[in-house]
């Protein structure tokens, strides 16, 4: 929760679903069908806004779909690109706050909502969101997702206040030709992944330790949620 601290300190999460060679895009879109489930997954972790530290540390606590509608709200963080991918009809991905990263100006992105912030960098999309809110211009914010392409979670990578990897790891290949930058499932790798319950109540819901196939025969797709933590 960002109650006390610059909004450039705001701890980060990337949120990305990538196939076993870490693939997470083809072609401007995604590699695989869609997931529904999984797509579904996506839209409440990043709409849910956590219980303020201080007013219960159950889990069941955690799990209550409070959203604390209407005093704060999740940021999306995303490049030209995948705002681009998100049919229109659908963006800005709603109920969070929207923050495009693009070198070009707001004016050659076409149709931006005034309420969707335009940045050249995270940092300063951030900045630029916290004088929102100071403003009275947008809502208090709750977590930030990273929510892609390639180019926005390797800056995030660099940026020591991204803290949280949350990962749907497909357990299928498909030809892909954009990668996640960063194999945080790898035995070098310095994150560390979180137990089944740890996820649990970073997510604030149940999440099946076999994970959910979508599809049937050929055509099924498997796959799982982990987190993984910087230490």
């Amino acid at each position: 929760m960002a109650d006390e601290m610059s909004l450039k300190q705001i701890p980060l999460t990337i949120i990305v679903a990538a196939t076993p060679k870490n693939g997470i895009g083809n072609n401007g879109g995604l590699p695989w069908p869609m997931l529904k489930k999984e797509m579904a997954y996506f839209a409440r972790v990043t709409k849910r806004v956590p219980m303020p530290v201080g007013t219960g540390s159950a889990q069941s606590d955690a799990w209550k779909q409070t959203n604390l509608e209407g005093t704060r709200r999740n940021v999306v963080i995303m490049g030209r690109k995948t705002w681009e991918s998100i049919p229109p009809k659908f963006r800005p991905l709603k109920d969070r706050t929207n923050i495009i990263i693009s070198t070009q100006d707001r004016s050659k992105l076409g149709g931006v909502p005034d309420d969707v912030v335009v940045a050249s960098n995270i940092s300063s999309g951030l900045e630029a969101l916290e004088q929102h809110v100071k403003d009275g211009k947008a809502l208090p914010v709750g977590r930030a997702f990273v929510i892609g392409g390639s180019s926005v979670y390797e800056a995030a990578f660099k940026l020591p206040q991204t803290k949280s990897v949350l990962l749907t790891r497909i357990k299928k290949d498909f030809d892909c030709d954009t990668q996640f930058p960063e194999d945080v499932g790898a035995a070098s790798s310095s994150w560390q992944q979180s137990s089944r319950e740890g996820l649990e109540r970073f997510v604030g819901e149940a999440v099946p330790a076999e994970g959910l196939t979508e599809g049937e025969g050929q055509q099924s797709i498997s796959y799982e949620f982990h987190l993984y933590e910087r230490p």
